[in-house]
C-alpha cells in the first residue's frame, strides 16, 4: 500500500513545524501580513495544520469554519493568494519535501482558491 501525502510529508508533528514556518513568513511578507493583524496566531496555526493534514489524506478531520465563510470580506487578491502558497511551497521545500509531494500539497490549497480570492488585483 502506497503512503499516503499526509504519510510522506512526515505525519502531524511535521505538518506543524512547516505550518509554523509558513506563518513566520506570511507576517513577515508586507503584502500579506494584514490579513493577520488581529488573528490569534496559535489557533491560526493550528487550524492550518488540522486542514492541511485532513487534505493530504491524514487521520484528521477539518473542524474550522468552511474556506468560503473564513475569507468573506477579507478582500484577498489572486496576487496574495499567490504569494501565500508561494510561502507554503517555500516552507515545504524548508523541510526537505519532494517536488512532487510539495506540487501535490500546492493542487489541494489551490483547489480551494474559488473560495478564498474574493478580489481582483
Amino acid at each position: 500500500m502506497t503512503d499516503s501525502l499526509y504519510e510522506r510529508l512526515g505525519g502531524e508533528d511535521a505538518i506543524a513545524a512547516v505550518v509554523d514556518e509558513f506563518y513566520d513568513r506570511v507576517v513577515a511578507d508586507e503584502q500579506v501580513a494584514d490579513y493577520f493583524d488581529d488573528v490569534d496566531m496559535q489557533r491560526q496555526r493550528a487550524h492550518q495544520a488540522q486542514f492541511i493534514s485532513s487534505v493530504t489524506g491524514g487521520p484528521v478531520e477539518y473542524t474550522g469554519a468552511e474556506m468560503e465563510a473564513a475569507h468573506e470580506g477579507m478582500g484577498i487578491t489572486p496576487s496574495d493568494f499567490r504569494a501565500i502558497a508561494t510561502h507554503l511551497d517555500d516552507a515545504l521545500a524548508e523541510f526537505d519535501v519532494d517536488n512532487d509531494d510539495r506540487e501535490a500539497v500546492l493542487e489541494e490549497i489551490a483547489s480551494y482558491k474559488s473560495d478564498i480570492v474574493t478580489a481582483a488585483d
